[in-house]
Parts: structure tokens; C-alpha cells; sequence
């Protein structure tokens, strides 16, 4: 009996997970276009926070930055992410493709940053073996007896 229960509920858990509860607007959002918009969201609100006095100064609001570049308006921007939000599972893989977009532009500029202390490390150490070698060679000739000629 226990078990007829738990099938019965777990049916009309399933069913009612099923039911679309929010009804999808007209305008919406695909969703590759929707993670796009996220990504470039965590971006520019990321730099904002670094840069908090530099973006006051220059006068761009981030959202009419991004509906202008997407040729969207805020209520279609705002049905759609109340659409998406309304089906959790569509909701978390939009946002777990912007998590591993920013992952992977991370790991990126980690490696352009690596490459580049090393390029730099490199460059000194060169620099370093060439005063080394001046430095050497002056000591040579110091070091050197000088005959006279009589």
C-alpha cells in the first residue's frame, strides 16, 4: 500500500513539475541568446565592482548597454528571465553553460597571464646574464698584467 502511495505521489510530483507555470511570452529569449546576455551581464558587473569610480565616471548603465547591444527592451528581458526562472532545470543549464563560459574565459586569461610573467621572468634573466657577462668581462681585464715595453 505504501508503495502505491508513493507512486501515486510521485506521479503527481512529476505531473505537476511538468505544468508549465508561467506561460511563455511572445517575445521570448532564446536561450543560447539568454546566456549570452548572463554572460556578458557577470562580465560587466564583475568590472563594475573593480572599477566602481571609472564606470560611475563614464556614464554607462549596464543593462541599457546590454539592451542595446541585444536589440532587446527591459520587459522582454524581464518576461524572459521570469519564464526561464519559472522551469528550474531550463533555468540551472542556462546558467551553468554562463558558469563554464566564465570558467573557460578564466582559465584563459590565467594562461595569458602566466605566459606572460614568464615571457617577463625570461627577459630579466636574460637581462641579468648580460650584465653578469659585462661585469666578467671588466673583471678580465682588470685582472689582466699589463707589460711594459722597456
Amino acid at each position: 500500500m505504501k508503495k502505491i502511495i508513493i507512486a501515486f505521489l510521485g506521479t503527481v510530483l512529476l505531473a505537476g513539475c511538468a505544468e508549465e507555470v508561467v506561460k511563455k511570452p511572445e517575445n521570448l529569449i532564446a536561450k543560447e541568446e539568454m546566456v549570452k546576455i548572463l554572460h556578458d551581464l557577470a562580465i560587466l558587473n564583475a568590472t563594475k565592482s573593480a572599477t566602481a569610480n571609472h564606470f560611475e565616471n563614464s556614464g554607462i548603465d549596464i543593462m541599457e548597454y546590454l539592451y542595446d547591444t541585444y536589440k532587446i527592451d527591459s520587459a522582454q528581458f524581464a518576461q524572459s528571465d521570469f519564464y526561464y526562472a519559472s522551469l528550474p532545470l531550463e533555468y540551472q543549464s542556462i546558467y551553468q553553460e554562463v558558469e563554464k563560459r566564465l570558467s573557460v574565459q578564466k582559465d584563459t586569461l590565467e594562461d595569458r597571464g602566466k605566459r606572460k610573467n614568464e615571457e617577463m621572468r625570461q627577459a630579466s634573466l636574460r637581462k641579468q646574464d648580460s650584465i653578469n657577462a659585462r661585469r666578467d668581462s671588466t673583471k678580465v681585464k682588470k685582472e689582466t698584467p699589463t707589460v711594459e715595453k722597456p
